[in-house]
């Protein structure tokens, strides 16, 4: 068995659920299932745990785990906790939910974003003058270049801010649609009382 199934092991159904679930989406963006189930796990325990215990819970194969825990290690999701009087290592996750979701964009960026944009400029570049290409194909090049450049900035605006500051800026989100969008005022109210 390679990864986690309903009612496979003694979990509370909720945390099975969850575990189901991180698994999935990680699926859907590209990730393992089974590092984002060993994820998933590590971030709702209360203790550190072994990679023999991780396979145990998860029913995943311990080499699967091994491999799924370097993956995290890389992506700075879980780190590495000695325990006392125990030789085995012990993995806990990043409990920060503003650390884990800027640690994924962070990685995701350097890994997508960035190589997308260095293709797209040299193809900028290499269509510059090239009578073969047609103006139309000019403009949506760059207008795509330029929406890859505003949005990088806008990362890097964001990853800058205080915590603090980027969750207000995030809960502010309602509010400003508001006013960006008519008609979006009384669904902001709303939200607000509920």
């Amino acid at each position: 068995m390679t990864e986690i199934t309903e009612n496979q092991v003694g979990l509370p159904p909720a945390v099975e659920r969850f575990i189901l679930h991180w698994g999935d989406m990680g699926g859907q963006w590209g990730v393992n299932r089974s590092v984002a189930q060993i994820h998933a796990l590590l971030y709702l325990s209360e203790r550190p745990l072994p990679a023999e215990e991780i396979a145990q819970q998860l029913g995943i194969a311990r080499s699967n785990v091994s491999t799924s825990l370097k993956e995290l290690l890389g992506w700075r999701l879980i780190e590495r906790v000695p325990m006392p009087g125990d030789r085995r290592d012990h993995f806990r996750a990043e409990a920060d939910i503003w650390e884990i979701v800027t640690r994924i964009s962070q990685v995701r960026k350097e890994r997508e974003i960035d190589p997308a944009a260095q293709v797209l400029r040299r193809c900028l570049e290499d269509a510059e003058g090239d009578p073969r290409i047609s103006p139309l194909a000019m403009k949506r090049l760059a207008a795509m270049m330029e929406f890859i450049e505003m949005v990088d900035r806008w990362y890097g605006q964001m990853i800058r801010l205080p915590k603090t500051q980027a969750m207000t800026l995030l809960k502010m989100g309602n509010r400003i649609v508001s006013y960006l969008v008519p008609g979006e005022r009384n669904s902001a109210a709303k939200g607000r009382k509920g």
